[in-house]
């Protein structure tokens, strides 16, 4: 008999990288966790070698998804504006990429304010557009063949959003013990 954790409703053990932390009230969440920690991943050096694709090499993860967001709607925002859609609490980080970004000439730096703003250049445009024609021949469309509705895409973003709020919640009481 094997000791790998089940899932209701399947026939095979699950899929977690701790079987220990699947022992629980809800075996499931670590079969989740283990899914979102190999999407994660991929997701990252997905981000990275697509931008490399695009003309624009030694970009990290962080800067990529900065860049796309400053040329998102094509309006200035702040270093704050970057840290809270972006999810990032440590704001030396995104600094440091705003910097990086400015330095290869991808986004402008201004003033709102007292505050720093920074705005997609020319070239930072183009490459987005780059990485985007590289996503669609190389992403979408494989993923689009999986047969996997558009809605379905939808309804799994809204619910890891959602999950996203249970676990910022269980950070910030794990940070009170």
């Amino acid at each position: 008999m094997s000791d790998a954790p089940k899932t209701a409703g399947r026939s095979g053990p699950s899929i977690v990288s701790s079987a220990h932390l699947a022992d629980g009230a809800l075996p499931a969440l670590s079969e989740f966790e283990f899914g979102l920690n190999m999407l994660t991943h991929a997701y990252g050096r997905w981000m990275v070698r697509c931008m490399a694709a695009a003309g624009v090499p030694d970009l990290s993860a962080l800067d990529v998804l900065i860049l796309h967001h400053v040329v998102h709607r094509d309006r200035p925002k702040t270093i704050a504006d970057l840290c809270l859609v972006l999810d990032v609490e440590d704001t030396h980080l995104v600094t440091y990429a705003a910097k990086k970004l400015q330095s290869l000439g991808l986004v402008t730096a201004g003033r709102r304010g007292k505050e720093k703003t920074l705005a997609a250049s020319e070239t930072g445009r183009a490459a987005c557009a780059r990485y985007r024609e590289v996503r669609e021949a190389l992403l979408a469309n494989a993923v689009a063949a999986t047969g996997i509705a558009p809605e379905k895409l939808s309804e799994i973003a809204a619910l890891m959003r959602t999950l996203s709020g249970h676990y910022d919640q269980a950070a910030r009481a794990a940070a009170s013990l």
